[in-house]
């Protein structure tokens, strides 16, 4: 998934504010609060936490097939 200028800027707010994004990937749902986008091997990891349980996730920005900001 390539993100576009707005879906970045809510990535971003959402790491700042340390709000809730919801994340589709391969068609399961996760609700995370971001911490960071890091590179890897020219891929892009959104490191973030499980809100309820505060387990660490990386989630490849390319494998993913939607992002939303919650409100």
């Amino acid at each position: 998934m390539q993100l576009s200028t707005t879906q970045y800027d809510q990535l971003e707010r959402a790491i700042v504010d340390g709000t809730r994004l919801t994340i589709m990937r391969r068609g399961t749902e996760y609700v995370v609060i971001p911490e960071r986008l890091r590179i890897e091997q020219g891929r892009e990891i959104i490191v973030a936490r499980h809100p309820s349980t505060g387990h660490r996730l990386e989630l490849i920005l390319d494998e993913l097939d939607a992002i939303e900001a919650v409100r």
